[in-house]
């Protein structure tokens, strides 16, 4: 019964967040946000918002272990698994505006939860730092935005193989002329998204909990993958539909948005809910997506794009390091 509830609790949260998302990306497109904009903010942290409820809940019931390890494994899956699909649907070129702000922040963040969490632990003092260096990066996002020339300037992705992002908020591949907002329609799919991402993460954290202890499995390992391969479902689908449609800017800034929201935002939540104590097993997840994150971020800064060998590469790692964690 608990393998089937998990089942359940994954495929609320991917209802939920994809609704979550197309209603807050149909109201942020209706006001003529970028494409990147809407995939660091909108769409990454709606699709982050199952991470968000899955660590807040387990950090609640004293699963520190679920509750980090949800956090390290989304985001290495979000660097291994997603942008690798992304590179291997679309090659794409970025530009400096990508690099020098978001995929700088997103190896920075990577650095400051390695050393909150080196002496495997998160104090309140820590989450509270980490959450309002969340709320400063989007204010810097905020003020960049504002200080650009309009949408198009914040466009990161200057070619691509797929065609180019069609508006800032269609996520569903609608003309940009046609975007209109109903508050009503998009309102309800947002009540609803959430409703679903607060219930099926709960739910999802009570039974992979309850699998792992009946298997004898740590709480680690089920929080560094079944439940972050859950969580991040919302980032995959909707990458891969962004990415399939020509909004690949929106599906690259899903996964750099979610990744800095999961280190700073859901990490920072979880120990303001409760101080967080965590196996020593964290110190190799996290040596691990800081590779993947150097590694991804240094390709992009010599060659400024992400070809599909090199996103075979990504795939090939994410998949490597779960048959060594479950070995």
């Amino acid at each position: 019964m608990n393998v089937v509830l998990v089942g359940v609790g994954i495929l609320a949260l991917w209802l939920g967040a994809r609704w979550l998302v197309e209603g807050a990306a149909n109201i942020a497109g209706g006001v003529g946000v970028s494409p990147l904009v809407v995939g660091l903010t909108v769409v990454a942290f709606g699709t982050s918002s199952p991470e968000m409820v899955v660590s807040a809940s387990a950090a609640f019931s004293g699963g520190a272990d679920v509750a980090v390890g949800n956090v390290i494994g989304s985001n290495g899956f979000n660097v291994a698994i997603i942008l690798g699909v992304v590179a291997v649907l679309s090659p794409f070129r970025v530009t400096e505006t990508l690099l020098r702000r978001d995929v700088l922040a997103m190896v920075a963040t990577t650095a400051i939860a390695t050393v909150v969490l080196v002496d495997l632990s998160v104090t309140r003092l820590e989450g509270g730092v980490l959450a309002a260096l969340l709320v400063s990066y989007l204010a810097a996002l905020w003020i960049s935005v504002r200080g650009s020339d309009g949408p198009a300037s914040d466009q990161p992705f200057v070619e691509g193989t797929s065609t180019e992002s069609k508006s800032a908020g269609a996520i569903d591949g609608t003309d940009p002329d046609a975007v209109r907002i109903d508050l009503g329609r998009d309102g309800g799919r947002l009540l609803v998204g959430l409703i679903s991402v607060v219930g099926g993460g709960r739910l999802l954290v009570e039974s992979a909990t309850a699998v792992a202890l009946s298997l004898g499995v740590s709480q680690w390992l089920i929080g560094v993958t079944v439940v972050a391969a859950g969580t991040s479902l919302p980032e995959l689908v909707t990458s891969v539909v962004a990415t399939r449609r020509g909004d690949v800017a929106i599906a690259a800034g899903n996964v750099v948005g979610s990744n800095v929201f999961n280190f700073l935002g859901v990490l920072g939540v979880a120990a303001l809910v409760r101080p967080l104590s965590v196996d020593g097993a964290v110190l190799g997840g996290l040596l691990w997506v800081g590779a993947l994150t150097l590694g991804a971020a240094t390709v992009l800064a010599t060659g400024r794009q992400l070809t599909r060998l090199e996103g075979v590469a990504l795939l090939l790692a994410g998949i490597a390091y779960w048959i060594a964690s479950a070995l």
